[in-house]
Protein backbone atom coordinates (compact mmCIF):
# COMPACT_ATOMS: atom_id res chain seq x y z
CA UNK A 1 0.00 0.00 0.00
CA UNK A 2 1.54 3.38 -1.01
CA UNK A 3 2.18 5.99 1.63
CA UNK A 4 0.26 9.25 1.23
CA UNK A 5 1.02 11.80 3.93
CA UNK A 6 -1.82 13.74 5.44
CA UNK A 7 -2.26 17.29 4.00
CA UNK A 8 -1.41 18.81 7.40
CA UNK A 9 1.91 16.92 7.43
CA UNK A 10 2.76 18.29 3.98
CA UNK A 11 2.07 21.84 5.15
CA UNK A 12 4.14 21.30 8.28
CA UNK A 13 7.09 20.07 6.21
CA UNK A 14 6.75 22.94 3.74
CA UNK A 15 6.56 25.47 6.58
CA UNK A 16 9.59 23.96 8.32
CA UNK A 17 11.52 24.04 5.04
CA UNK A 18 10.68 27.69 4.46
CA UNK A 19 11.78 28.57 8.00
CA UNK A 20 15.04 26.73 7.50
CA UNK A 21 15.74 28.49 4.21
CA UNK A 22 14.86 31.87 5.79
CA UNK A 23 17.34 31.21 8.58
CA UNK A 24 20.06 30.24 6.15
CA UNK A 25 19.53 33.22 3.85
CA UNK A 26 19.50 35.52 6.88
CA UNK A 27 22.90 34.24 7.91
CA UNK A 28 24.32 34.88 4.46
CA UNK A 29 22.83 38.37 4.30
CA UNK A 30 24.39 39.35 7.63
CA UNK A 31 27.96 38.81 6.43
CA UNK A 32 29.15 42.04 4.81
CA UNK A 33 30.54 41.99 1.30
CA UNK A 34 34.29 42.57 1.70
CA UNK A 35 35.00 43.97 -1.80
CA UNK A 36 36.27 47.55 -2.08
CA UNK A 37 33.08 49.24 -3.33
CA UNK A 38 30.59 47.76 -0.83
CA UNK A 39 33.10 48.37 1.95
CA UNK A 40 33.49 52.03 1.02
CA UNK A 41 29.71 52.41 0.62
CA UNK A 42 29.30 51.25 4.24
CA UNK A 43 32.08 53.56 5.41
CA UNK A 44 30.64 56.53 3.50
CA UNK A 45 27.13 56.07 4.93
CA UNK A 46 28.38 55.72 8.49
CA UNK A 47 30.88 58.59 8.18
CA UNK A 48 28.18 60.86 6.81
CA UNK A 49 25.84 59.99 9.70
CA UNK A 50 28.38 59.88 12.52
CA UNK A 51 30.87 62.55 11.54
CA UNK A 52 29.08 65.09 9.37
CA UNK A 53 25.32 65.01 10.00
CA UNK A 54 25.82 64.65 13.75
CA UNK A 55 27.65 67.99 13.85
CA UNK A 56 30.72 66.31 15.39
CA UNK A 57 33.05 69.15 16.39
CA UNK A 58 36.08 67.48 14.78
CA UNK A 59 34.36 67.39 11.38
CA UNK A 60 32.21 70.54 11.54
CA UNK A 61 34.66 72.58 9.41
CA UNK A 62 34.52 69.92 6.66
CA UNK A 63 32.10 68.26 4.28
CA UNK A 64 31.99 64.76 2.88
CA UNK A 65 32.94 64.29 -0.76
CA UNK A 66 32.35 60.66 -1.76
CA UNK A 67 34.09 59.39 -4.87
CA UNK A 68 32.75 55.84 -4.94
CA UNK A 69 32.58 55.45 -8.74
CA UNK A 70 36.28 55.17 -9.35
CA UNK A 71 37.74 53.98 -12.63
CA UNK A 72 41.00 53.24 -10.81
CA UNK A 73 39.33 50.54 -8.71
CA UNK A 74 39.88 52.59 -5.54
CA UNK A 75 36.57 53.97 -4.30
CA UNK A 76 37.16 56.67 -1.71
CA UNK A 77 35.66 59.32 0.46
CA UNK A 78 37.18 62.71 1.12
CA UNK A 79 36.78 65.28 3.85
CA UNK A 80 37.19 68.71 2.28
CA UNK A 81 36.90 72.22 3.75
CA UNK A 82 33.20 73.09 4.09
CA UNK A 83 33.52 76.53 2.49
CA UNK A 84 36.10 75.52 -0.11
CA UNK A 85 35.20 72.06 -1.46
CA UNK A 86 37.59 72.42 -4.40
CA UNK A 87 40.55 72.63 -1.98
CA UNK A 88 42.88 69.77 -1.20
CA UNK A 89 41.21 67.12 1.02
CA UNK A 90 42.17 66.95 4.69
CA UNK A 91 41.24 63.25 4.83
CA UNK A 92 41.19 60.50 2.22
CA UNK A 93 39.84 57.04 3.02
CA UNK A 94 40.07 54.54 0.17
CA UNK A 95 39.81 50.82 -0.45
CA UNK A 96 41.15 48.49 -3.10
CA UNK A 97 40.67 44.82 -3.94
CA UNK A 98 38.61 41.92 -2.62
CA UNK A 99 38.87 41.64 0.30
CA UNK A 100 39.31 45.38 0.54
CA UNK A 101 42.59 46.83 1.71
CA UNK A 102 41.87 50.14 3.42
CA UNK A 103 44.07 53.20 3.52
CA UNK A 104 43.47 56.53 5.26
CA UNK A 105 45.73 59.54 5.01
CA UNK A 106 45.79 63.32 5.14
CA UNK A 107 46.30 66.00 7.78
CA UNK A 108 43.36 64.79 9.91
CA UNK A 109 45.10 61.43 10.36
CA UNK A 110 48.16 63.20 11.79
CA UNK A 111 46.15 65.16 14.35
CA UNK A 112 44.50 64.07 17.55
CA UNK A 113 41.59 62.48 15.66
CA UNK A 114 43.73 60.03 13.67
CA UNK A 115 43.29 57.07 16.02
CA UNK A 116 39.54 57.65 16.32
CA UNK A 117 39.19 57.87 12.52
CA UNK A 118 41.12 54.61 12.14
CA UNK A 119 38.93 52.80 14.69
CA UNK A 120 35.70 54.16 13.16
CA UNK A 121 36.68 53.22 9.60
CA UNK A 122 37.73 49.69 10.58
CA UNK A 123 34.49 49.14 12.53
CA UNK A 124 32.32 50.39 9.67
CA UNK A 125 34.29 48.43 7.06
CA UNK A 126 33.66 45.30 9.14
CA UNK A 127 29.91 45.82 9.04
CA UNK A 128 29.32 47.88 12.20
CA UNK A 129 27.21 51.01 11.86
CA UNK A 130 27.28 52.52 15.32
CA UNK A 131 28.93 55.84 15.99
Amino acid sequence: MPFFPRPSAILSLAFAGSLLSACQSGREASAPNRAALPTMERVALAANTCWFKSQDAAFKPYRLAPELNSFSGRPRILAVPRNSPESRPVLVVQAEGNPARLDAFGPLMNGGEGERIRRDVLRWAGGGSNC
